[in-house]
């Protein structure tokens, strides 16, 4: 008989209000540092019940980790990604009429703010250490939340995982050999100009685009924890996860990779992919180790 889940409904406070998440608890704990883990989607879409982010936390219980997902707000709002140069930020709407229309605008760093948040309470609750994982721009979020804590001079954690991140403001150049993998769909909505101006809209402005809490690559990351990093073979965001990765090497912590052979992008939203299990028995196996 497999490990059992149980499964609850909770909340942390939050900066910006309360940040629901969701608690798995198998019946059969490992004693291993319990999980927060964060799903990605583009920054502007994804929640509890996405397959990336329920699957994910409910396969990692079933290996005996307690496992956290936080519900982080997604960004959202019509608003042009840049403020004009005398800080004025463009209107796409005028008076109460134009609010009431686009609704009040999401950006960096309330989704960081709500990642911490989850994170900071769960380390509360467990002293001796926890682990933080994310997924695409989950993985984003969660290593900014890392370089918050390093440089509010918190407690750390004791490692970090990422699947397919993004991690650098502007992506890294794609190598021949990565551009000759690319298949599908996303070969053409995973163009550089196209990530690129997403990553500008989520930041929301060009002095929050260079922080290294909205993007941890490219910036000092002295006493970042232990890392695992997991790219698709075929996924024009492996040029960020592996830029990112040799510069965690760099600055001289511990860092596995590993390129998954024959996957896609967000091959950890689809359960019945052969990436999903490949990929959570390295995590398993990793996290063992913490």
């Amino acid at each position: 008989m497999g490990n059992a889940v149980s499964t609850r409904a909770d909340t942390v406070a939050g900066p910006h209000g309360p940040v629901p998440v969701r608690r798995y608890t198998p019946a059969r704990p490992t004693g291993c540092p319990p999980i927060l883990w964060v799903h990605g989607g583009a920054f502007v879409k994804g929640d509890l019940d996405l397959p990336e982010t329920h699957e994910v936390a409910l396969a990692l219980a079933r290996a005996g980790f307690d496992v956290v997902t936080v519900d982080y707000r997604l960004v959202r709002g019509l608003r042009w990604p840049f403020r004009r140069a005398d800080g004025v930020r463009p209107r796409l709407g005028s008076g109460p009429a134009g609010a009431a229309r686009f609704g009040r605008s999401i950006r960096y760093p309330v989704p960081v703010d709500d990642v911490l948040a989850a994170l900071t309470a769960l380390q509360a609750e467990h002293p001796e250490g926890v682990i933080l994982g994310g997924a695409s721009a989950g993985a984003c979020l969660s290593a900014g939340a890392v370089l918050r804590l390093i440089a509010d001079g918190a407690p750390s954690v004791r490692g970090v995982f990422f699947a397919y991140g993004i991690f650098h403001a502007v992506l890294p150049k794609r190598s021949r050999e990565l551009l000759g993998r690319l298949r599908g769909r996303r070969r053409f909505t995973h163009v550089p100009v196209l990530l690129d101006l997403l990553n500008r809209f989520y930041a929301g402005s060009a002095a929050a685009l260079a922080e290294p809490f909205a993007f941890a690559g490219g910036h000092p990351l002295p006493g970042f924890p232990p890392a695992l990093l997991l790219d698709a073979e075929s996924d024009s965001m492996r040029a960020s996860g592996g830029q990112f990765g040799r510069e965690l090497a760099a600055a001289g912590g511990p860092v596995e990779y590993h390129v998954l052979a024959g996957t896609e992008h967000a091959f950890l939203n689809r359960p019945n992919d052969p990436g999903f299990a490949r990929a959570i028995e390295l995590i398993g196996a990793w996290a063992a180790t913490r």
